[in-house]
């Protein structure tokens, strides 16, 4: 397992790490569903928070895995075995999901989560061992994941009150990990399989959304005599998430993480962005239940459900790749039409003005074409 060449002509994302995402996406799709629900029952703090807490150890795991396979991966039957390992984890805090809503209990979900982190272990000492300049950074990344899994189970064994401070202090510790592992001797990354992997978990994300909210609209059209509101929003269900979609992949990604100190900014912002493509099916589900009073949240906040998560996908993506490839009229367009569609549910017809708003942002983006940066 030695040192990927980072300038690898023709470097794609292979078909284990595609198998990887979809599993991945399991987890998300369960974190939405449970979201949904404590939304539309009013819960809004206490699903906030779980969803941000379940969502953190989805997305970091995947992150994780993703930067170790840019700079050491094979194809061998360990490489793929431990990788499996790490999908198992998955599947079993996909599990324990609906508990962290429901009870507050992590126990399933710290225990997929330390699943997937002991399988990321065995992957750094792996590496380590052919790594040549990169071998002190495979060991301390190696070193601070397993003490950070042991301070993980501590939480087991807490005061339900300390649980929630204990994450936001192991979070912080998991997060300083790649920064204190990679301070003086890094590990090869390949800027464009990267920024793809990234771009393929986004796809997947989106379309998961878009099914999610489809199969909502379908079941309340079953059920719902007035059909206006719902084909108006199922048109802007479509429209945002093709305006999303565009909005991603108009820039160039790969110069976005030209130094480390770059490259983290990009992956740390992605939780926002996968987070907000995640929640937003939540949200329509969320709007399809306050058309048919299926909700205890006003109309203004069940809108809010569905514009806040727009926003901060546009904005994160907006932050990390596409000003620094944009003239002034795209970097004005992008963030007031994110603040826009923040505030559209202020205004009587919200669903006509988010897709306006997003389309807006797309023709300017249409006549408006990237200036790449040298990486």
């Amino acid at each position: 397992m030695r040192p990927r060449d980072p300038h690898e002509p023709g470097r794609t994302a292979s078909s284990l790490e595609l198998f990887f995402d979809l599993v991945f996406v399991v987890a998300v799709s369960v974190a939405a569903a449970q979201l949904h629900h404590a939304l539309s029952e009013k819960h809004i703090a206490e699903g906030l928070m779980s969803y941000g807490m379940v969502f953190f150890a989805i997305w970091w795991a995947w992150m994780n895995f993703t930067w170790f396979a840019t700079s050491f991966a094979t194809d061998d039957w360990l490489y793929r075995v431990l990788t499996i390992v790490q999908m198992s984890g998955v599947l079993v805090l996909a599990a324990g999901i609906e508990s962290v809503y429901a009870d507050r209990d992590f126990t399933v979900v710290v225990f997929g989560y330390v699943v997937m982190r002991v399988a990321m272990i065995a992957q750094w000492l792996r590496a380590s061992h052919a790594a040549g300049e990169s071998r002190r950074a495979t060991l301390r990344y190696a070193g601070g994941i397993a003490i950070v899994q042991v301070l993980w189970l501590t939480t087991l064994v807490m005061p339900e009150k300390l649980v929630v401070v204990a994450w936001f202090v192991f979070v912080l510790a998991e997060l300083a990990v790649p920064v204190v592992a990679e301070r003086r001797w890094t590990t090869p990354w390949h800027p464009h399989h990267i920024t793809e992997r990234y771009g393929l978990f986004t796809l997947i994300l989106l379309g998961e959304s878009l099914l999610a909210s489809a199969n909502a609209i379908f079941e309340a059209v079953h059920e719902h005599e007035d059909l206006g509101k719902l084909i108006a929003l199922s048109v802007l269900t479509l429209v945002v998430t093709a305006a999303l979609w565009w909005i991603y992949f108009w820039p160039p990604h790969h110069t976005a993480i030209s130094s480390f100190a770059r490259s983290i900014r990009y992956g740390y912002v992605h939780y926002f962005v996968f987070a907000a493509a995640g929640a937003f099916s939540a949200g329509i589900e969320v709007e399809i239940d306050s058309i048919t009073h299926h909700t205890e949240l006003s109309e203004l906040a069940a809108s809010y459900t569905v514009t806040i998560p727009i926003a901060i996908f546009v904005l994160g993506i907006w932050w990390i790749a596409l000003r620094d490839n944009a003239d002034r009229v795209v970097n004005l367009v992008v963030p007031v039409g994110a603040v826009l569609v923040l505030l559209d549910p202020l205004i009587p017809v919200p669903f006509a003005l988010t897709a306006l708003f997003m389309a807006l942002i797309v023709v300017t983006l249409v006549l408006r074409p990237p200036v790449e940066r040298s990486a």
